[in-house]
């Protein structure tokens, strides 16, 4: 990209090698075969290259990584270095100025771990602490994280001192810019800048009018910058499968009472996002492109039910707010972790800190389950009715509980079918549960500590998981072993989401990047950076083309996949956003979060002033809308927090929270 960074490549091969032989490493020692078979062959890894380190080679290897930061210069010159450098930023244009503050914080960074490393403890705290507090607001939990880090040997484990010892941080900057900081540092000779530079920095540099302030301050945020060009120029196919033909039946509300003439038939009215679906979509995926399964019987009158209460729905808009049904969880002194509502918004579902897991019927029909198993030995079994006939009535009840995880549960999900529901722990495993027989069915094993989410397809049989290790894992439901396994976060994976078409997969981790990854490959093909703390919560659009996402920085933050744009930011909540979703025709965005609010946004008005026209290659050309009149309403609860939103078929929208205590 430019001469201070010429051997950036093979590096960058080098530590993509490093980190698939220390996944497989990781697999061989857990003993999870299956998984690193597969691994190994869409890898083209032989058994040669997975050998166990042994603990004088992990030594070694951690010594040299390090070793980056051997320096034979004078510390006391480090502060003068620093101060230099920042004069002359200070110094140059405004429309330069603010791109090149973007270098000081790495800078600050490498500066201290060299001082660190090279055992000038008391020059380190000094440069510590006079220039820490400089940084930008959302490097302080960063920064407090790094304070622990005062002797050598406090630098092996440290997850942030991994995380910069094993990355470049990435800088977008205008070439005009760029020039101005090379030409100072050449001319100054400032090794110890240039060495960082070079070893520790990537400069995307872009041909274009430098960045704005609030262009620079929109995308930055992440761990390690923002994220280059290049990530997010692979195409996708964000577009929405084709439905199956399914002849939908006159509804009898339709007909006319007897003795009144009958009226002549109207055609049926059609819902654009099925109409949509019916017709071949140039964006979307080839139908076998990932396995599906087969549409069952029950799944096609599940699809004509959902097309008569798509008949019926309300439109919503600035003139046209929705309805808000809130179900408070009262009484929940064991704790209300996680809330989630099914597809058909029949039943919803919630994780308790106790290890435990309630399903309630949001409909006047209760919650049955199987008849004993003498009971099912009389029944006819060749009756067409044998699975009603299988129900039990007597013991039917308005909360259904399951047992079985041995820590508090993050993540519950209902699928399609309404057959099964998914769970997640502190336990490290992932459970599937019968929803007709309460039990549960399955355990999966494969994330080593905690699994914060798990979310089924929109076209069942395959789930996803997030957690603690850094890595979501693709799974099938006849599969006890992961199908795919995505490493790139540098922390935890805080939650997870499928795409519609169900051929992506996006994860929103504690590092603030939201990544986005194709099922088929395996590969990341999207990364958004922006926010400025761990993000809980991610939807996308019911066409496909965008997604939300929202966490502990209180922005919700609106994306087009296609260019892989921001397109807005969406300001008002006061703390953590745990909950969004889209109304059913895409026209508004829900949120709510642990300010006790619910609201609601105009997403019309944020794809009307979108500029299609800009040059995604430029950054300096792209917009972002933060217009406070995208805010259209707010429903504030008394002190109960909103961990759920959805919207029903009808656009009700329903939430959910615990009461305050």
């Amino acid at each position: 990209m430019n001469s201070l960074q010429s051997q950036s490549s093979p590096k960058s091969d080098v530590s993509d090698k490093q980190t698939l032989l220390a996944v497989l490493q990781f697999l061989k020692k857990n003993n999870l075969k299956c998984t690193e078979e597969l691994l190994k062959k869409e890898a083209g890894v032989t058994d040669d290259d997975v050998k166990p380190q042994s603990a004088g080679q992990s030594e070694s290897d951690v010594a040299n990584a390090l070793a980056a930061y051997k320096s034979s210069d004078d510390p006391t010159r480090y502060t003068d270095y620093y101060t230099d450098l920042k004069t002359f930023i200070e110094s140059c244009l405004d429309v330069h100025k603010v791109e090149l503050y973007l270098i000081l914080y790495p800078v600050f960074v490498h500066m201290y771990l060299e001082l660190v490393y090279n055992q000038h403890e008391r020059h380190a705290m000094e440069f510590f602490h006079k220039f820490s507090g400089e940084q930008e607001y959302y490097y302080q939990d960063d920064l407090r994280q790094l304070s622990s880090v005062t002797k050598r040997e406090h630098m092996r484990g440290n997850q942030l001192m991994d995380n910069f010892k094993a990355s470049r941080f990435i800088i977008k900057m205008s070439r005009d810019s760029y020039n101005h900081l090379k030409r100072y540092l050449q001319e100054n000779q400032m090794k110890p800048l240039l060495t960082i530079i070079q070893e520790h920095l990537f400069i995307d540099v872009f041909d274009g009018v430098p960045r704005n302030k609030q262009q620079i301050t929109a995308t930055g945020g992440g761990l390690l910058g923002e994220a280059e060009r290049d990530a997010n120029k692979a195409k996708v196919f964000y577009g929405l499968l084709k439905e199956p033909d399914i002849n939908i039946p006159v509804d009898d509300d339709d007909e006319a009472p007897e003795g009144e003439d009958k009226p002549k038939k109207k055609k049926a009215k059609k819902d654009p996002l099925l109409m949509r679906k019916s017709k071949n979509d140039p964006h979307a995926p080839q139908s076998n492109r990932i396995p599906l399964p087969e549409l069952k019987d029950q799944d096609k009158l599940e699809k004509i039910n959902s097309f008569r209460e798509a008949i019926k729905r309300v439109r919503i808009g600035p003139d046209q707010m929705p309805t808000v049904c809130f179900y408070s969880i009262t009484n929940a002194h064991q704790g209300v972790t996680t809330v989630n509502v099914c597809e058909d918004s029949s039943l919803m579902s919630a994780g308790f800190a106790d290890s435990t897991i309630r399903v309630f019927t949001l409909t006047p029909n209760k919650l049955r389950g199987m008849k004993s198993g003498d009971d099912l030995e009389i029944i006819d079994k060749d009756s067409d009715d044998v699975l009603e006939r299988m129900m039990d009535d007597r013991s039917s009840s308005e909360v259904k509980s399951l047992v079985g995880h041995s820590g508090p549960v993050y993540a519950t999900d209902i699928s399609h079918d309404k057959k099964f529901l998914i769970s997640s722990s502190e336990d490290g495993c992932v459970r599937l549960w019968s929803l007709q027989t309460w039990s549960n069915l399955v355990c999966y094993k494969g994330h080593q500590y905690p699994v914060w989410d798990a979310k089924f397809s929109p076209h069942g049989h395959y789930f996803v998981s997030c957690g603690h290790d850094r890595t979501a894992r693709l799974w099938s439901t006849d599969h006890y072993q992961p199908l795919r396994i995505y490493a790139g976060h540098l922390s935890d994976v805080d939650c997870v989401e499928f795409h519609p078409n169900s051929n992506y997969i996006v994860t929103g981790s504690s590092d603030r990047v939201v990544r986005m990854w194709d099922n088929q490959s395996g590969n990341c093909v999207r990364t958004f950076t922006g926010h400025k703390g761990p993000i809980h919560k991610m939807c996308f659009s019911p066409d496909g083309r965008f997604i939300a996402t929202g966490g502990v920085d209180k922005t919700i933050l609106l994306w087009d996949i296609a260019s892989g744009n921001m397109l807005a930011q969406l300001k008002g909540h006061t703390q953590a956003v745990y909950s969004l979703m889209f109304s059913r025709e895409g026209s508004v965005l829900s949120s709510g979060g642990l300010d006790s609010c619910v609201k609601i946004w105009d997403v019309n008005r944020v794809l009307q002033e979108y500029d299609t026209d800009s040059d995604a290659t430029i950054p300096s050309s792209l917009q972002v809308n933060d217009n406070a009149n995208l805010l259209l309403g707010s429903f504030p609860t008394k002190q109960t927090s909103v961990l759920c939103v959805h919207f029903t078929r009808k656009n009700l929208l329903l939430a959910s929270g615990p009461v305050a205590i």
